[in-house]
């Protein structure tokens, strides 16, 4: 209709409009199918955008249902996939966005890593618009990261043998000394499996599939054998470790529960592995031995102690897990705890206490209750929402006092009662601790008195003194005002 009376205007002959109109028809009809395809693409994009967004939320996103780590790690990989392919995906439906997106700066790949470098000059000298000679005024230098699949080769020893024709005797090289006499498993496959089992957790019989596509054939028994046999190898090593540690003045301790196999029983046991370690402060390497144990009694430190004297400073497990326990029996039922970076020491030992705790009474913890926060400014900055939230906590468990210190300063600027509504709980009790109002409720290390004994010891030490006792530094709850 519109283009009837478009027609009409231009006052043309019949003739002349049947022509005007054979030609524009398919004209049009192509712009319809093109705009009509357009609006496909957009609604296209915008279902991808959505869905991108819900697993952006899944992600991200706060937890309104717990989760195990198990569970959260079994979905983590497989949302990651999918966001990155809708990502590509709406690139391709938009090219422009591939070029107006901002991208995040990449961090610089590490500099002990061996490059191999690829120079990519151009195909001639000449200038490709005027033919005029090329000259090198700069250079681009992009890197990528590559990997060396693990690789099976063989080593093969030739030793000749040569005779002395008057004495008729035979001479040859001796055999390479090995662990296991007449193996087949160099050092460096024993080091491969001994490193991708206890570093990398792989079962035995993944690395007999990992060896089997190479059309290799490790059984798992023989695998087994060579852990084995290289562990009695190895056991003159952690002898002298142990040695070399047990003359230090000062020691770190702490136990680290593991699943262990059962078997014939079809589940899993608690074990623990127990690791001991030189103080930081000492001269000489820093050293740590690990000791693997069925249980956490201190029986076991007694045991692997020996008669060394000094002062064993224990984890901070046990005062993290009576703080949150003490935390719960005054009423707490939605405990948060601000910790480091979750790859610290220091981190691990108090979020576990912290997890045990609430386990005990069968409290669930999702990943909105574990928050990195180790700073004053940081807990000032992140509390007040949560403390404003519908699912307000009512406890706050901090990895050290400078960051309950923050805790109680923001709620104070939105008004919530501490203790009456909610409770807090430091770490360290230093000189913080006793200077807020109210004073913190927190876990008592002893610093000053390791630090004193310590010098005790090494003064005894330069005048001759042989012997000294031996004294176990343990955490302990200190409750102040602002807890219950």
């Amino acid at each position: 209709m519109l283009l009837t009376a478009e027609l009409a205007a231009l006052n043309l002959d019949p003739a002349q409009q049947e022509g005007v109109v054979a030609a524009v028809l398919p004209l049009h009809a192509e712009a319809e199918k093109l705009r009509a395809q357009a609006k496909l693409d957009t609604l296209k994009i915008q279902a991808l955008t959505l869905e991108l967004a819900h697993l952006r939320r899944i992600r991200f996103g706060v937890k309104n249902e717990a989760l195990s780590p198990e569970q959260r790690d079994l979905f983590r990989e497989t949302a990651d996939a999918d966001s990155a392919a809708i990502e590509a995906e709406v690139e391709q439906q938009l090219p422009e966005l591939r070029s107006q997106r901002q991208r995040a700066g990449r961090q610089p790949l590490p500099e002990h890593l061996p490059r191999i470098e690829h120079r990519h000059e151009p195909e001639t000298c000449t200038c490709g618009q005027c033919g005029g000679e090329l000259v090198k005024i700069g250079e681009d230098i992009s890197e990528q990261l590559d990997v060396t699949p693990a690789k099976f080769f063989v080593h093969r020893h030739i030793r000749p043998q040569y005779a002395c024709r008057p004495c008729e005797r035979i001479t040859a090289a001796p055999v390479p000394p090995a662990v296991i006499d007449g193996g087949m498993a160099a050092p460096g496959l024993i080091a491969w499996v001994l490193i991708s089992k206890f570093l990398d957790h792989l079962p035995l019989y993944r690395l007999e599939q990992i060896a089997a596509r190479d059309g290799i054939t490790l059984a798992r028994s023989t695998l087994a054998e060579w852990v084995g046999r290289y562990g009695v190898a190895l056991q003159p090593l952690v002898d002298r470790l142990r040695e070399l540690l047990l003359q230090r003045p000062v020691l770190h301790a702490d136990e680290t529960p593991m699943q262990q196999l059962d078997p014939g029983q079809g589940k899993t046991k608690r074990a623990y592995l127990w690791a001991y370690r030189s103080n930081d402060l000492d001269e000489g390497p820093r050293l740590a031995v690990f000791d693997y144990q069925c249980g956490r009694s201190g029986e076991h430190a007694r045991t692997f102690l020996g008669d060394w004297k000094g002062h064993l400073v224990v984890d901070d497990y046990a005062g993290s897990f009576a703080a949150v326990e003490y935390m719960i029996q005054t009423g707490c039922k939605r405990i948060l705890f601000y910790g480091a970076a979750p790859h610290l020491e220091i981190t691990k030992n108090r979020r576990n206490g912290y997890l045990d705790a609430m386990k005990k009474y069968k409290i669930p913890v999702d990943d909105s209750m574990i928050l990195l926060c180790d700073t004053r400014e940081r807990a000032i900055s992140i509390t007040p929402d949560l403390l404003e939230s519908e699912n307000r906590p009512d406890g706050f468990f901090a990895i050290n006092d400078e960051t309950a210190s923050g805790i109680l300063y923001a709620c104070k600027l939105v008004g919530v009662k501490v203790p009456d509504e909610v409770s807090i709980c430091g770490f360290t009790d230093g000189a913080i601790a006793q200077s807020t109002d109210p004073k913190l409720t927190t876990v008592e290390q002893h610093g000053e008195e390791v630090g004193k004994s310590a010098f005790s010891i090494l003064t005894g030490k330069l005048e001759g003194e042989e012997k000294s006792n031996n004294k176990i530094v343990r955490t302990n709850l200190v409750i102040r005002g602002t807890t219950k």
